[in-house]
């Protein structure tokens, strides 16, 4: 049996020590923990990576902390509106979605595009009346307000100003997206990435989430990466796939190809945020180039770290 692993992100950006209360500290840590072990708890099974991540990220969707699911930000209508995608690493059949509404967990929605149409990628209406042939779980609207969230929209509602997750008090630098990457005990990997996008966001905006390549890749031979940041300069750098490239063409480590990608090829292109990877081995890596990223990783050789800060 392989080593298997689970490693999880729940944003990244401009995340400081000193305006974080112990309390919330402590919430934020517990979310990341219990979706490290959603998905644990599954590969400790014999599960499959691809129902580890799914059960990993809704967990995430499920918690209001998160940018994803119950805790989307609202956008210029004063709504939500959701993107997420998945890759099979075994199999390379993936599945996204984006401008969705009311779908509890837009992951499974992903999932069902993947396993149950001839389809990649659905969206807007589309995707939601797809949903409703599935039996996919909705909710209403009150499901996703938050206060928090409403009060961030509403600084910037009437604006044109856009944000990018948990604080409006930083525009531009919070990146509120989750996602997981798992290694299973057959050597096989997935990916998963699922977000609520910009607060205040217009014009039907899509980031890197739901972008097979660009926010979320897997394969066998390589790596699973999820990525959280700045969507523009992720779709650009195609930089999900670019770390698979760097470990396939170049023959680089998994730590040494996210690395350069992080720490090199997005700083170019003043890509801020960072990204989780697992190889086939079990190896586990959670890189990042801002002041801070939620995460978590949790394998079968003991290790179980949860950190935030740099």
């Amino acid at each position: 049996m392989k080593t298997f692993t689970i490693v999880v992100h729940g944003g990244a950006g401009t995340i400081l020590r000193d305006s974080m209360t112990a309390e919330k500290e402590s919430a934020y840590q517990q979310g990341l923990q219990d979706s490290l072990d959603a998905g644990y708890e599954l590969l400790g099974k014999g599960g499959s990576a691809i129902d580890a991540v799914r059960a990993a990220v809704r967990s995430l969707e499920d918690n209001i902390l998160f940018n994803a699911g119950r805790g989307a930000v609202f956008t210029s209508n004063g709504r939500q509106e959701m993107d997420a995608s998945l890759m099979d690493g075994k199999t390379l059949m993936a599945g996204a979605v984006a401008s969705i509404n009311n779908i509890r967990n837009p992951i499974e929605l992903a999932y069902a595009v993947m396993t149950k149409s001839q389809h990649v990628f659905l969206a807007g209406k589309g995707a939601c009346d797809f949903a409703k042939l599935h039996d996919i779980k909705t909710e209403k609207d009150e499901y996703f307000y938050s206060q928090q969230r409403y009060d961030q929209w509403k600084i910037m509602q009437g604006s044109q100003a856009t944000a990018l997750d948990h604080n409006i008090d930083v525009p531009g630098h919070k990146m509120g997206t989750v996602g997981a990457v798992a290694c299973d005990a057959n050597g096989n990997i997935a990916a998963a990435t699922s977000t609520g996008g910009m607060t205040n966001k217009a014009f039907g905006r899509i980031g890197d989430s739901p972008m097979i390549g660009a926010g979320t890749y897997a394969n066998n031979l390589t790596c699973a990466i999820s990525c959280t940041g700045h969507g523009e300069p992720f779709i650009r750098a195609v930089t999900a796939y670019d770390v698979s490239c760097l470990m396939e063409y170049k023959g680089y480590s998994l730590k040494e190809a996210m690395h350069i990608v992080v720490h090199d090829k997005l700083l170019k292109l003043d890509g801020e945020g960072g990204m989780i990877g697992v190889d086939a081995m079990g190896n586990g890596e959670m890189l990042f180039n801002s002041e801070g990223m939620y995460r978590g990783m949790r394998n079968s050789n003991g290790t179980n770290v949860i950190g935030i800060y740099e």
